[in-house]
């Protein structure tokens, strides 16, 4: 780091690591996320672990910008990346698994939904949302050996430390399991970005702090933050009808998130401070549609207050 460059991973004065700064300093140009639905299930929908799967998540599995599942897995790809290329015409691409869970099935099947992109032409890798409780010594290997044929990036849901909050939604994960999945993933040097969710069912901010201390600690490459979204036919969603639960305030949501960055160390790439507002299923909060502007009073908070990444490390 150059300690007289208060943004040393930033190309336009951002006061945290960028998505930008990373994709572009290691490939060159642009390069974009193409969402895929692999037609995956989940331990926590299927009975494996539970049933209903996490009482946030949507009828798409989280998938709601990828694909249509109906389509090939090459047809979702190259019909998003086509609309992609009128904008930018020289992008590269990351095919994103991002729809449930996408190393939930035997090796073999992996292979199917993982090999047609390793050498397809403007691919520079893949993208693989999971969970840690499906992660194994025989999936970790498979993916080692992917990784080195393409660059794979594995996007692993937390949500929170926290386990009673993770029951409460129904998450079917404990976090000592989630660090025994990334243990296995970290030793077979695969690159992982972790999510977590503010704004959880009844959790406070000191919580929501204590969840984003304890994830700098782990052995992380990059970090995805958004706040809870409760989407129309969500389970979650009809328990709030019944027993409303407090929903953070955008201006508690943009303090919390830069207290969060001060615990992040830099090396850490941010690849996500808010979420995209998924449309028109989305009930609460409807102050997270604006995406832009929440960033930009995130950037705002930050200098105002001198913060940079990794502050109070």
């Amino acid at each position: 780091m150059n300690l007289n460059n208060p943004f040393p991973y930033s190309f336009d004065n951002k006061r945290y690591h960028t998505y930008n700064y990373f994709l572009k300093t290691r490939y060159h140009k642009k390069i974009a996320k193409v969402a895929l639905n692999a037609d995956f299930t989940c331990p926590n929908r299927d009975g494996k672990v539970g049933v209903g799967g996490c009482l946030f998540c949507s009828e798409s599995g989280s998938g709601d910008f990828a694909g249509n599942v109906n389509d090939s897995l090459t047809m979702q790809f190259d019909k998003q990346a086509q609309m992609m290329l009128h904008k930018w015409p020289e992008a590269s691409f990351i095919a994103y698994f991002q729809a449930f869970t996408n190393t939930y099935a035997p090796v073999a099947v992996l292979k199917s939904r993982f090999e047609p992109f390793v050498d397809k032409e403007n691919v520079v890798g893949i993208a693989i949302a999971t969970r840690a409780d499906c992660i194994t010594e025989e999936i970790a290997s498979y993916l080692e050996d992917l990784n080195t044929r393409t660059d794979v990036y594995i996007e692993l849901g937390l949500q929170t430390i926290h386990d009673e909050s993770a029951k409460r939604v129904n998450r079917g994960e404990d976090f000592a399991t989630f660090k025994k999945g990334l243990a296995i993933l970290r030793q077979h040097h695969l690159e992982v970005c972790v999510h977590i969710i503010n704004g959880l069912p009844y959790e406070s901010e000191e919580m929501m702090l204590e969840t984003a201390k304890a994830v700098g600690q782990l052995d992380i490459q990059a970090l995805k933050i958004h706040s809870l979204y409760l989407m129309k036919h969500a389970p979650l969603y009809y328990q709030y009808l019944k027993e409303p639960f407090p929903i953070m305030s955008r201006d508690a949501y943009i303090h919390l998130v830069v207290k969060q960055l001060e615990y992040i160390p830099a090396n850490i790439v941010i690849e996500r401070l808010t979420g995209d507002a998924p449309g028109d299923d989305l009930y609460e909060p409807q102050w997270s549609r604006n995406k832009t502007t929440i960033l930009n009073d995130i950037d705002k908070l930050m200098k105002a207050h001198d913060i940079i990444q990794g502050d109070k490390l």
